[in-house]
């Protein structure tokens, strides 16, 4: 059975994911239309998302929950989600074409198997280790 604070920080990564996405494919979407490389306007609005979500995640999502190594497991966790993103993205729309309905599925695919990724990779080694109170729990 699952515990109740995992349930609630699901909810809480699924809505703070959420607006990621929003910046993610704004950007994305915005840059497309700026006429910026299409792997270029993916990899931008995956880190601009990336960052909202380090930071709505670590206040809202896990609380105070940080490691001293926090920062440099939050960049190893979304350089393999950014990868992950990107390639996903690319295969989609190399199998499917470069249609408007292909470019959605493909960041639609993307983004679930990043925000797949990002949840494992943040609960257990970004967020998931506790230190000693006093010793950076609260920066």
């Amino acid at each position: 059975m699952i515990q109740r604070e995992t349930v609630r920080s699901m909810l809480r990564f699924l809505l703070v994911g959420g607006i990621a996405v929003l910046v993610d494919a704004s950007c994305y979407w915005l840059l497309l239309r700026a006429g910026v490389d299409v792997d270029v306007a993916k990899a931008l609005g995956f880190v601009l998302g990336a960052v909202f979500a380090y930071v709505a995640n670590w206040r809202f999502t896990f609380g105070a929950r940080r490691s001293r190594w926090s920062e440099v497991l939050f960049v190893l966790v979304y350089a393999v989600a950014l990868l992950l993103n990107v390639a996903v993205n690319a295969a989609v729309r190399n199998y499917l074409g470069n249609g408007p309905a292909s470019s959605t599925a493909a960041f639609l695919m993307a983004t679930a198997v990043s925000a797949a990724w990002n949840f494992v990779g943040m609960s257990l080694f970004v967020f998931g280790r506790k230190e000693p109170v006093g010793e950076r729990a609260t920066r």
